[in-house]
């Protein structure tokens, strides 16, 4: 075979091979996208619903005013109005852990928690409803989308007053 046609022959080589790791480095770029995008999910906004407060059950302990220091366990889930009690995804729960204590009015949590606690008793579970205006808008904050409507079951476990 003339020396022309053999080097014509690896340039044609060269570039089937070029070719093929060109789809395979686009193919494994494209999973790693998808991947990517899907992240720790759920990546897209729940439904929205208004805000609202409903006693599941309700304390007889000291009442959560603003300024008092409020310990809880709560559970919250994305809201979707499909789904049995509107509980979508699980995003995260104290139950079983460490329960959260912050001061009820200062801003420590968000702002429908601050507005749906008012006037809860210690022993009380009461569910919220909040809307993204009252949770985190436009925001994404960890697995919660930007947007996102979400629901809260939250027991009073303590009130001590300033």
């Amino acid at each position: 075979m003339p020396h022309n046609q053999l080097l014509r022959r690896r340039e044609i080589t060269s570039v089937g091979q070029i070719r093929q790791s060109t789809l395979r480095t686009i193919a494994a770029l494209t999973l790693s996208l998808v991947t990517a995008a899907c992240g720790e999910a759920p990546t897209t906004p729940s439904q929205y619903a208004p805000f609202s407060q409903t006693d599941i059950r309700l304390g007889t302990g000291t009442e959560a005013a603003a300024t008092n220091k409020l310990t809880v366990n709560y559970t919250v889930w994305l809201y979707d109005a499909t789904a049995t009690a509107n509980k979508g995804i699980q995003i995260e729960s104290s139950v079983g852990g460490t329960p959260l204590t912050f001061v009820l009015g200062s801003g420590d949590v968000i702002e429908g928690w601050d507005r749906g606690l008012v006037g809860m008793r210690v022993g009380g579970v009461r569910r919220l409803v909040v809307p993204p205006s009252l949770a985190y808008g436009q925001n994404r904050k960890g697995i919660i989308p930007e947007n996102a409507t979400l629901l809260f079951d939250i027991e009073l476990l303590d009130v001590t007053t300033s």
